[in-house]
């Protein structure tokens, strides 16, 4: 790696350590010699699905996001355990939010959310080879199944309720397979 373009970790306080997430503040030497501190959370990682039906409808569920103050209607979706393969993850978090069992999971892509203060990489899986499943999402976990066609899904884009990029990159994955 570039020295001009690393920092070097000088040390590490750590802040909060939840369910989630984990917050520390970091002293760091920048490229230039001068110090600095960042601010750096961990996530575990997760999982993100694009489930189309036979019927050309995506799969979403809808759900309350605190955070947000708003129920905004997302891929399914969850958080990694540790060790967990991203793979059976996104078969159990599909079928767990959707009733939706998925034979055959296809890597299409992983991101990281947001780079500038977090680790967090979601796997994105395209399902395929479906069938009928059952719903037991988790005991603090609410969420609505709404299938949607593309044109719904890009209006729902319009008008902020689908507000979350690996939604929106969901969405326009599934409009470049169609053409």
């Amino acid at each position: 790696m570039s020295r001009k373009l690393f920092e070097k970790t000088i040390k590490i306080d750590p802040v909060f350590k939840g369910k989630i997430i984990d917050l520390e503040v970091q002293d760091v030497e920048l490229p230039n010699g001068e110090q600095g501190k960042r601010e750096v959370v961990h996530h575990p990682g997760a999982v993100a699905v694009i489930c189309v039906t036979d019927s050309e409808k995506m799969v979403l569920v809808k759900q309350y996001r605190k955070a947000l103050e708003k129920a905004i209607a997302e891929i399914p979706a969850g958080k990694l355990e540790k060790g967990e393969d991203p793979r059976l993850c996104a078969q159990r978090e599909l079928e767990e939010e959707t009733g939706i069992k998925a034979a055959y999971m296809k890597e299409v892509a992983s991101f990281y959310t947001s780079p500038g203060f977090a680790d967090e990489l979601v796997h994105v899986y395209e399902a395929a080879d479906l069938s009928t499943g059952e719903v037991h999402t988790d005991e603090d976990e609410f969420v609505e199944r709404i299938d949607v066609t593309l044109e719904e899904a890009k209006n729902m884009i319009k008008t902020g309720e689908i507000h979350d990029a690996k939604t929106m990159y969901a969405v326009q994955y599934w409009e470049m397979m169609k053409k």
